[in-house]
């Protein structure tokens, strides 16, 4: 079991960071993740742009939200197998081989951006590899984090691995609108030097990354194996399926081109303020749970944060004003940050070193699906409702999740302190 952390939160700060493989490991995941959401917001930006030309506001939104059903396509078909090579192979060599794919995905849609009038089918076809890349990576480098430090820093470790993770997040979409501003070409040679940098920091951990043995024989028996336990595990199962269904419904990612440029006419910088509020709110709630992680009372956060991510969407979607859009974004990702954390620490901290490539896969493919999906279905209902209509839509529909999964998994809603989440 792992202890109950210390009255002084930040007294395990140094001792984490004075681990060199762990310090490396941590910027170069920041550094990841920084690349991952400047090319993401650089590659909805463009489409909406090329879209918008030729097809009107609303068909642009659809095909905005395209992006993500293209790109949760081969997260979906590959994300079992992903997780049982992260439980096979060796993880940094897995996270190597994906960040040379994302490379090799920012140099051709750099080519395409400055290109006069690019053709879509390519870009899909570009968001589609970089779905593929994901859908290895993922697993494998949130299981490499566990294994570089002691069971009894791996709270501590969690937190901060979240407020990089958010921090990035901040500063990614940031980057990306600011430098679409320029051109998407230059956004994505940025990331690309990102995704190098984070490649090389890698290298230098020196320390195996490679799992033990998965307990289960074959491939098809270790995919089994991890799928058995996330159902039998139904704290694990609520939270993350809570997630799934309430971001699906509510994520506003896909709806940012459409309000930046139409409903509240702020431009591209505009788009990276909009696209990074969310992060900030979220960062800002890391922080804070890097020094008080939360004791008690886990899964009425869990389920109170959902409840007030769907509020923050209907308010975003009523806005018409720059600044009460952004201050109800950044309320919407501090509030989805709570969910995070608590997923993650569920996650991490309950299942066995073995198998974290395997959990962590099924964790990322219902967050994909809550991402990339939850792209898809704003992208749908804005073509039915226009941008306004599907926010509002995703809001409330998220409030209907919230009471249903509060009734459907009465244990996670009791649950009450992280550390021995099974009590």
């Amino acid at each position: 079991m792992v202890p109950p952390c210390m009255s002084d939160p930040l007294a395990d700060a140094p001792r984490l960071f004075r681990n060199r493989p762990y310090l490396l490991f941590w910027a170069s995941r920041m550094l990841m993740t920084l690349a991952v959401m400047s090319e993401s917001v650089t590659i909805g930006w463009q489409v909406y742009e090329v879209a918008r030309l030729t097809n009107g506001v609303k068909e642009a939104a659809f095909l905005v939200g395209m992006v993500g059903l293209v790109q949760f396509a081969p997260l979906f078909a590959l994300t079992l197998t992903a997780g049982e090579v992260a439980d096979r192979r060796d993880r940094k060599t897995v996270v190597l081989i994906c960040l040379g794919a994302e490379i090799v995905c920012v140099a051709g849609l750099a080519v395409l951006a400055l290109h006069p009038s690019p053709s879509l089918v390519p870009i899909f076809a570009i968001a589609a590899l970089f779905g593929a890349a994901r859908a290895f990576l993922t697993p494998a480098s949130s299981a490499i984090g566990p294994m570089l430090v002691p069971r009894e820093l791996l709270p501590r470790a969690i937190a901060w691995n979240s407020l990089g993770w958010q921090g990035a997040s901040v500063l990614g979409p940031l980057v990306g609108g600011l430098l679409c501003a320029i051109s998407p070409a230059v956004s994505y040679g940025v990331s690309g030097v990102l995704y190098l940098i984070s490649g090389l920091l890698l290298l230098g951990i020196g320390v195996s990354t490679r799992p033990p043995p998965p307990t289960a024989g074959s491939r098809v028996a270790a995919i089994k194996e991890g799928l058995a336990y996330v159902w039998s595990n139904k704290i694990v199962l609520g939270a993350t399926s809570l997630d799934l269904f309430a971001v699906l419904l509510g994520g506003a990612t896909a709806l940012l081109p459409a309000f930046a440029r139409d409903v509240l006419q702020v431009g591209s910088s505009g788009f990276g303020i909009l696209r990074a509020s969310p992060a900030l709110g979220a960062g800002l709630v890391a922080f804070f749970l890097a020094r008080n992680p939360i004791h008690h009372h886990a899964g009425k956060w869990l389920f109170g944060g959902v409840a007030v991510f769907g509020l923050a969407t209907i308010v975003f979607g009523l806005s018409k004003s720059m600044m009460l859009s952004i201050a109800a974004l950044a309320v919407l990702g501090a509030a989805d940050m709570i969910s995070v954390f608590i997923r993650t620490s569920l996650v991490q901290i309950v299942t066995p070193n073995h198998m974290r490539g395997r959990v962590s896969a099924v964790s990322n493919l219902f967050i994909g699906a809550s991402n990339e999906l939850g792209e898809f279905e704003s992208g749908v209902v804005a073509r039915l409702l226009g941008p306004v209509g599907a926010a509002l839509f995703g809001g409330i529909g998220s409030l209907v999740v919230t009471g249903a999964w509060a009734t459907m998994f009465p244990t996670l809603r009791k649950t009450n302190s992280l550390i021995n989440p099974e009590a």
